[in-house]
């Protein structure tokens, strides 16, 4: 049976642990499977986590012991290390695009729909609004044979203009508390995530510009044509 969030629901440190495995997954392969050193960074770390929180070796390890007890994560012994790689999707039973929701609704607090889907580009591209609310609901009428719903919606906070969503993995929330609470930081909410979004963008795009220079000279070179310093450049 796939894990229940109401018979064993997981504590804050292990949404963390469990969550940002996924999420280093998807943004970091190269560096995945994850060492408790790289773990513990991206636990840790000050961006894109809310709250953020400051876990020991000693808490990590003990999270990801509990979480292989439920086959939510995997060791993988090296020469030298052990990694750690999640089994999330197949272990919740949810597929790929549900389960990136749910790991930012871990580790970033509620979000609106377009909050997801603008910090979602560099997990899985959603076509628009629509699809990302289409999976939310689907979390939300998830039946009990199958563990029963893993997030709902909170109400509409006073001033906002949108509903958030928040996760059931840790087990029930105080929806009229998070909705206040969400409501009291909804104005600057949207507005860091586009900002977050945006650097990523232009930082990708500048890695692409300069290979694309770098690319272009070689074939100009090989051409024996000379390229005009400004156009280069600019």
């Amino acid at each position: 049976m796939p894990f229940d969030p109401h018979t064993t629901p997981l504590t804050a440190e292990e949404a963390r642990v469990l969550a940002t495995l996924v999420e280093k997954s998807r943004t970091v392969p190269d560096s995945y499977p994850l060492t408790l050193n790289s773990l513990a960074s991206g636990c840790n770390q000050k961006s894109s986590r809310d709250p953020v929180m400051q876990l020991s070796d000693g808490q990590i390890q003990e999270a990801l012991d509990n979480l292989r007890r439920r086959s939510l994560v995997t060791e993988i012994g090296g020469a030298r290390t052990s990694r750690w790689e999640h089994n999330f999707p197949r272990g919740v039973g949810v597929p790929d695009q549900s389960a990136a929701l749910l790991c930012l609704l871990m580790l970033r607090g509620p979000q609106t729909a377009g909050e997801l889907r603008i910090n979602s580009e560099r997990w899985h591209r959603f076509a628009d609004i629509s699809s990302v609310e289409a999976f939310l609901d689907e979390l939300q009428s998830r039946s009990e044979e199958k563990g029963g719903p893993l997030v709902v919606l909170l109400p509409r906070a006073p001033g906002a203009r949108e509903q958030r969503w928040t996760h059931l993995l840790c087990g029930p929330v105080d929806v009229a508390a998070l909705a206040a609470a969400s409501g009291s930081s909804a104005a600057p909410a949207p507005a860091s995530a586009r900002d977050n979004a945006m650097a990523e963008r232009i930082t990708a795009l500048e890695s692409e510009v300069a290979s694309l220079r770098h690319a272009l000279a070689q074939v100009c070179e090989q051409l024996g044509i000379e390229i005009e310093s400004n156009t280069a450049e600019n």
